[in-house]
């Protein structure tokens, strides 16, 4: 994940313009010049593909931020105080989890509107739901333990209790299923500009990579083949960033 993501910050700084279009070298194969080829347009694919690796991770990164802390403030006051408050986020989340995530997103991009602020609105509306889940589980275990039960006879008040007894028993499971969840956001934001309802040319973009370049997949295999091989890859990443983060939490319990 470091070098993806060293990739996708400083490839842009010495790989060529991803817009610009070289008519004399439509669809040409990779070569010295293109070492990737080119596209319909005549645009460099690597320059692309590398372009394509910051922002897609940029939005991912930023369309997480949200529901990852609106699932941990909702699941950590629900599975503390529990009473209405509790019921009512679980309905919430029986509600959003009836639909499938996919089908949700969609929806919601195609009301919102395409391009990046249908996808931040649409997976700050389902993507909470996850955090919120399991924070307000562990929270709930956890509001029993002989500490916070200490520290609440002990007169500290109720956000103390929350954030310095309770809190930092529970944050890092969230932490181990943000990296996760990464893999289902990139997912996403890739099925999204597939369909065209994600990032809008000319900006380039993996899924919409793969839209315009599929019908290629029996003669220019690696148009793509290429963007395909690196949403894989960042998958792979993401996977086993979440199990390393996992590890050491179990280590440090």
């Amino acid at each position: 994940m470091a070098a993806i993501a060293a990739i996708a910050v400083l490839g842009p700084i010495w790989l060529p313009d991803p817009t610009a279009q070289d008519a004399d070298a439509l669809l040409a194969g990779p070569s010295g010049a293109h070492w990737l080829g080119t596209d319909q347009l005549g645009r460099d694919m690597l320059s692309r593909l590398v372009n394509a690796a910051g922002t897609d991770l940029r939005i991912a990164i930023l369309a997480l931020i949200t529901p990852f802390v609106a699932g941990v403030v909702l699941g950590t006051v629900a599975g503390y105080f529990g009473g209405w408050i509790d019921t009512a986020v679980m309905r919430v989340i029986d509600v959003l989890i009836a639909f499938p995530f996919y089908v949700l997103v969609i929806t919601l991009v195609f009301v919102v509107g395409a391009g990046e602020r249908g996808i931040y609105v649409a997976l700050g509306v389902v993507g909470w739901v996850t955090y919120a889940r399991v924070i307000r589980a562990t929270t709930r275990i956890t509001r029993r333990q002989d500490w916070v039960t200490a520290a609440r006879q002990g007169g500290l008040p109720m956000w103390r209790v929350i954030l310095r007894h309770v809190l930092p028993h529970t944050l890092t499971q969230a932490v181990v299923l943000l990296a996760s969840d990464m893999i289902v956001v990139i997912v996403a934001v890739i099925t999204l500009g597939f369909l065209g309802l994600g990032v809008q040319p000319p900006t380039p973009d993996w899924g919409s990579m793969i839209s315009d370049n599929r019908a290629l997949i029996t003669t220019l295999w690696w148009l793509p083949t290429m963007p395909g091989f690196a949403v894989v890859l960042t998958g792979i990443g993401f996977a086993l960033l979440a199990d390393g983060i996992a590890d050491v939490w179990r280590v440090r319990r």
